[in-house]
């Protein structure tokens, strides 16, 4: 493949939003931007369903400004998709579609911004393209909160939701021990199947005020050891908070929250159970059982996009991501994601990218080390702690308008 190529490009976004996806949307964009050989840059409309409904929007004719604003936007400003797309070797009939739409607009460049499922989608693009000759260089941007995605040492998105949980359970944990009377209160994080986020409350602990119990989901959960912890704690000490990840489960596989939620039978079009619901269950068996006060809380939707509470390294290295990315496809570089690699630089956290095979990365989940999980099960290790600390730290620049965030307002100009 000859290193010059000449062509228009597409960014699109997908899965769950995040507290910096638009910071990586943006270091594409704007890398794209000033890239030579890039002769226009559009932004798809809900991810790969904007390329297949046609609906891509004219990244060169937003404002500057707005653009550089992108940076402390949370959330998909593009639009995000769950959309599972065939094995093209099975059904190529979106591809096909895709194939029409980039040669429609020259297409030569597709990044995609996104998790598990979003590089799985951007393998099959990949290789449907380079099957028919169809030359278009395609890089995966890395997103997710939980942290799971395999390879990378972390994910950008992950660092700002580490902290938002972090501050959250401390601001959780000073209210719940306010009273002279006891209290038991369960916090539910985030995270189906592996306890990144869930883990990240004992930052909090580590700071001085949060959860005296964890539980992630690498580890089975046994309920009645459950509610003998907690009550022996309550006894103890008169007031409990707990975290828990969304995606706790018993022995069997079954999700804890599927014992007493219907939400769990729903699934999504990868067939991901929508988990739910899971606080408030064990607060009512501990109020049962112990007869304390109790409260459930559940983060839901604030711990993905808490854009007030990011930290400054995680804005930083998802735009190094989405710079990194367009890149390594300007010296030729395609079926790649990139990845981060941690170094330590006389003494001091640093990172760098590199880029992996889509291929390795597709559908493959890392999860929490259990050696970084505390032996009785309920707790993670000071190493979980050192490997989270870093990646917390710093508090970006934002723009406020009334006192409130000043996020990007884009045009949002349509292609024809």
């Amino acid at each position: 493949m000859e290193k010059t190529l000449r062509g228009a490009c597409i960014i699109g976004q997908s899965g769950g939003p995040t507290a910096v996806i638009n910071a990586s949307a943006y270091g594409v964009i704007r890398t794209a931007l000033d890239a030579e050989c890039i002769t226009k840059v559009y932004g798809a409309a809900h991810g790969i369903k904007g390329v297949l409904n046609d609906r891509l929007y004219i990244m060169d004719e937003e404002d500057p400004y707005e653009l550089e604003l992108l940076k402390n936007t949370p959330s998909s400003e593009l639009g995000s998709v769950r959309y599972k797309i065939a094995d093209p070797d099975k059904d190529d009939k979106d591809f096909k579609r895709i194939l029409e739409i980039f040669k429609k607009y020259d297409v030569r460049y597709f990044f995609y911004n996104g998790g598990n499922d979003s590089m799985d989608t951007c393998e099959k693009i990949s290789r449907y393209l380079d099957r028919i000759g169809y030359e278009c260089r395609v890089i995966g941007v890395p997103k997710t909160i939980d942290n799971d995605l395999y390879g990378t040492d972390h994910c950008p998105g992950f660092g700002s939701a580490a902290k938002y949980i972090a501050t959250s359970c401390m601001e959780v944990s000073k209210d719940a021990r306010v009273y002279d009377t006891g209290m038991i209160t369960v916090i539910e994080i985030m995270g189906r199947h592996a306890g990144w986020l869930a883990g990240s409350a004992a930052l909090a602990s580590f700071c001085g005020s949060g959860p005296d119990l964890i539980y992630l989901p690498e580890v089975d959960f046994d309920y009645e050891k459950f509610c003998s912890e907690v009550a022996d704690l309550y006894k103890k000490q008169g007031n409990v908070l707990i975290a828990v990840s969304e995606g706790i489960h018993d022995a069997n596989g079954k999700f804890i929250s599927e014992y007493g939620s219907s939400l769990a039978k729903e699934k999504d079009a990868f067939g991901h159970s929508q988990l739910g619901g899971l606080a408030v269950q064990l607060a009512d068996e501990l109020k049962r059982r112990t007869g304390a006060k109790v409260r459930g809380i559940e983060l839901s939707l604030l711990q993905r996009c808490g854009a007030h509470l990011a930290s400054k390294t995680d804005l930083d290295e998802a735009v190094l991501a989405g710079k990194a990315a367009v890149e390594a496809a300007v010296a030729g570089e395609t079926g790649k994601m990139v990845a981060f690699e941690r170094k330590t630089v006389n003494g001091n956290y640093s990172c760098e990218t590199k880029l992996l095979p889509l291929k390795s990365v597709a559908n493959l989940e890392k999860k929490v080390p259990l050696e970084w999980i505390a032996k009785s099960g309920n707790n993670v290790t000071q190493e979980f702690i050192d490997y989270a600390l870093p990646l917390i730290q710093g508090q970006p620049e934002r723009v406020y308008e009334n006192s409130l965030p000043r996020y990007a307002r884009l045009k949002k100009v349509l292609a024809k």
